[in-house]
């Protein structure tokens, strides 16, 4: 098997043109300071240098979300993902277990899988036909030697299989180390899964068509640093609001790698019968009117609740493209009884309605990205506290790749 790939050290400027002067030294201030009071600079969100950039550093120094397992839930399914121009591809092997492999033939670089589909045995390159065990191993290569000749002196197969991609499953939510120095993903979900220890073994279970989708005139960060606080629920959301108002939320910003906030007030979908999605067996108390919602970064963002968790993944497509994939998912397969059909489809409305809000809220502040006033913005120290932790986070992730620290 071949070993994964790992990119050459890192020169700013020769990853990204755009940094100049000016915005490692907004950059390098942003990083220093825990409480600095100004944001990444526009160009992070603008620029097409920049997201190369990020996609060497932030996106491929930790834990990047890529999908869901349940994407790939039968042994040879397959689902293609390009995460910021870069084509990956998970795989559900004969073995149940779950691949990711850079996805692009050894043989001339062409992408293997553009749509997702299922391969039955082998993966089969559309262009000369070589295949591919669902491990990743080169099974044939069909004329090579010639017309009816399928083996080559001098050609090795078991040099060329698919390059694997470091990876790792939390809560369904399929994660990639694309230079596999990150620590261990459970160590890097340390924080959370400690904050949410309740929920660690929950069991999950969903179904085609619970969750949603949208493709957003945005960059990639606006919808994580959208979601991470509470301060626009009063006039994006007026209508959650009402029930779950602005001073039931609290902000949870780290430790490490995750913000966002939390809720003191969740009263989940009822149906006219009075029935609710099964609550999690074993739900400690202080769970049952509360609930919370945390990024983990750089790109994914889970939501908690006493009878349902979501996970919704931002991927980067082009500095102002981005690709928001939501799974929901309960506790008991009960939940999935045809009776609680109608409810399992309100909460997915629910949640669809609400993220559908916020697209005004990320393309708008998109759109303001654009204009020359854009400074960074102001990190207000209350409101703000886990966007700033955010951009502090994004700011350390990228000067450490660059300096080597």
């Amino acid at each position: 098997m071949n070993a994964p790939v790992s990119p050459a050290p890192i020169s700013a400027s020769a990853a990204a043109p755009g940094w100049t002067p000016e915005i490692a030294a907004a950059v390098g201030g942003l990083a220093a300071d825990p409480q600095h009071p100004t944001g990444l600079p526009a160009p992070f969100y603008t620029d097409e240098s920049m997201l190369l950039l990020e996609r060497q550093t932030v996106l491929a120094s930790g834990w990047t979300a890529l999908a869901f397992g349940a994407d790939v839930p039968k042994s040879g399914d397959l689902f293609p993902v390009d995460l910021a121009g870069l084509p990956l591809l998970l795989v559900r092997g004969r073995d149940r277990e779950l691949r990711v492999f850079h996805n692009v033939c050894r043989h001339r670089g062409m992408k293997l899988v553009a749509e997702p589909g299922h391969a039955g045995r082998v993966i089969k390159c559309p262009y000369h036909a070589w295949c591919y065990r669902l491990d990743g191993a080169l099974s044939a290569t069909p004329n090579v030697g010639g017309p009816g000749v399928h083996e080559c002196a001098g050609f090795d197969p078991g040099d060329f299989g698919l390059m694997p991609v470091r990876s790792g499953v939390w809560h369904d939510t399929v994660f990639v180390n694309l230079d596999g120095t990150a620590p261990p993903l459970d160590e890097a979900l340390a924080p959370l899964k400690a904050r949410w220890a309740a929920f660690e073994d929950a069991p999950l279970f969903t179904e085609v068509g619970f969750g949603f989708g949208f493709e957003l005139a945005t960059n990639w960060k606006l919808p994580i640093e959208n979601y991470l606080e509470s301060y626009h629920l009063p006039t994006i959301h007026p209508g959650l609001n009402r029930f779950s108002r602005l001073e039931d939320h609290y902000n949870i910003a780290g430790p490490g790698g995750i913000a966002g906030q939390g809720s003191t007030v969740c009263r989940p979908p009822m149906d006219e019968q009075g029935r609710r999605l099964p609550t999690l067996a074993g739900l400690p108390e202080e769970w049952l009117e509360k609930a919370e919602y945390i990024a983990v970064f750089p790109n994914v963002m889970f939501g908690v609740h006493r009878d349902h968790l979501y996970s919704v993944i931002a991927t980067p497509v082009a500095p102002g493209r981005t690709t928001e994939r939501a799974r929901i998912y309960c506790y008991s397969p009960d939940g999935l009884a045809d009776e609680l059909r109608p409810l399992r489809e309100t909460t997915t409305e629910v949640w669809r309605g609400i993220f559908a809000e916020d697209v005004i809220a990320v393309e708008g502040m998109q759109a303001g990205r654009h204009s020359a006033a854009f400074d960074g913005g102001a990190l207000t120290p209350v409101m703000d506290a886990a966007t700033r932790h955010y951009h502090v986070w994004l700011a350390r992730g990228l000067t450490g790749a660059l300096t080597g620290r």
